[in-house]
């Protein structure tokens, strides 16, 4: 019997606070501290989802949208919206949260992870239960990406 999964399993929620530290050199958020923080959260998902080690395989659509500066809150939402045979496509939308406790995307970005045995082979992930009509439309974006990859590869992107 398979194993199953759903999408609220591994789903993760982190927040920062940005500091001086975080900043560039033009006063707004570094990019890369921010690539970091998704890439975590990326992480933490896969793992959560694979029980296991996972590594970074692809980094996609990551698109910053809204700068964001020292005293902001920064919050990262992670899930999965497709699993393969050893791979996980994880969705990271970022948010800037305003005083008020209003939330305004910043970024979203696709990662793709891969599960690991001990000896850093690919292993069977368990499967993705789909629960809802978004969660299903999810899964068929992830089918059209995993193909635009595909041709990406062969074309040496």
């Amino acid at each position: 019997m398979e194993n199953y999964k759903t999408v609220d399993d591994s789903r993760t929620e982190v927040s920062h606070l940005l500091f001086e530290k975080d900043m560039n050199g033009s006063g707004r958020l570094f990019g890369g501290q921010l690539l970091m923080w998704i890439d975590e959260v990326a992480g933490i998902v896969a793992k959560r989802h694979c029980e296991g080690r996972c590594t970074t395989a692809c980094i996609d659509n990551l698109q910053f949208k809204e700068a964001c500066y020292v005293n902001d809150v920064i919050v990262l939402i992670g899930y999965l919206t497709h699993v393969g045979k050893s791979s996980m496509e994880v969705r990271i939308d970022t948010y800037v949260e305003k005083d008020d406790g209003k939330r305004h995307p910043i970024n979203r970005a696709f990662f793709v992870m891969v599960a690991l045995d001990e000896h850093d082979k690919p292993v069977q992930v368990p499967r993705l239960t789909i629960s809802s009509i978004e969660e299903q439309a999810k899964w068929d974006a992830a089918e059209k990406r995993i193909i635009m990859r595909k041709e990406r590869r062969t074309e040496g992107f």
